[in-house]
């Protein structure tokens, strides 16, 4: 080695204190950022812990206190994480620099940004109108923009409908806010379900009548919805009425109740086979649809028109 070598070495000196002092900051900042997500979580989840004692110090948990955990689960997990990321954004000092730079000086990207996010502000305060005004809930049956389901889960952006095909359906509750919703047991589960045959004209309508009355009577699932003056009175427990003399049938419709939606989809199946069966049995016709065609005229008097012109 030479005394040529000797200003190399000292500049390789010279920068190994600097490449020391980089590398000590790149540590610190990636132990900083572990931190802040580590804090992050265990916040997230000594809050959903905190959550979940208080439900389960209620007696009796109804469907709005599991609807509200769920929210606030998924608002608290959302809230967290958002924290969590602008922490870090402060921390790393470049991306700190260049993020303050844009949100203050830069007008236009702020409106872009806000244009952008108008939908995400829309579900979320959707969804807390849904929690607040409870128009349903967690485990409520649900029909809404034509599918029908019960109501798995309610997030601030979306809620989760399992459909009957054990789909998830993904509504944004802005969406929902704007729709009609039928709900089959916000107040009461039980169901009057409308099960419909159309017989012959030549049938017997009484035997009929009597024959769908007792089928769904009969049934373990059915309820009896009649008041103790209608029991009085004599009414069946199962209403059946003509209510339509259609072109090739006259249609009668059974009144049944059930206890849940469910139960009551079930339920109309099992009525569908076992009417049809007694039906066959006992000798009453489901017509197939007819049609009647008229000529006018006859076919000599079509052939002399023809002549004559």
């Amino acid at each position: 080695m030479g005394f040529e070598d000797l200003p190399v070495l000292a500049s390789v000196g010279e920068e190994i204190p600097t490449l020391l002092e980089k590398l000590g900051f790149n540590l610190l900042l990636l132990g900083k950022i572990v931190l802040i997500v580590l804090g992050a979580f265990i916040l997230e989840r000594v809050i959903r812990y905190l959550l979940r004692r208080n439900l389960k110090r209620q007696r009796v948990v109804g469907r709005e206190d599991m609807t509200r955990y769920r929210f606030l689960r998924n608002g608290t997990r959302f809230i967290v994480g958002l924290l969590a990321f602008a922490s870090i954004v402060y921390s790393i000092p470049s991306i700190k620099h260049v993020a303050v730079t844009l949100f203050a000086g830069a007008g236009i990207l702020v409106a872009i940004l806000g244009l952008a996010t108008q939908s995400a502000f829309s579900n979320i305060i959707s969804g807390v109108f849904i929690v607040g005004f409870k128009p349903f809930r967690v485990g409520d049956m649900l029909e809404v923009a034509g599918h029908r389901g019960t109501v798995e889960d309610i997030t601030l952006r979306h809620t989760v409908i399992l459909s009957f095909e054990n789909r998830r359906v993904i509504i944004p509750n802005a969406l929902i806010s704007d729709q009609i919703l039928v709900n089959s047991t916000i107040v009461d589960e039980s169901t009057c379900q409308f099960v419909e045959f159309g017989i012959d004209y030549t049938s017997d309508l009484d035997k009929a009548m009597r024959i769908m009355r007792d089928e769904a009577g009969r049934h373990p699932q059915c309820l009896d919805k009649r008041t103790q003056e209608e029991k009085d009175r004599g009414q069946d427990k199962v209403m059946v009425r003509l209510v339509q003399v259609a072109d090739s049938a006259l249609i009668l419709r059974a009144w049944v109740w059930a206890k849940d939606p469910m139960t009551a989809r079930e339920m109309h199946f099992e009525l569908n086979r076992s009417i049809k069966l007694r039906f066959d049995r006992e000798g009453i016709e489901i017509p197939y649809p007819h049609r009647t065609l008229v000529y006018k005229g006859t076919p000599e008097a079509d052939e002399k028109g023809q002549e004559k012109v």
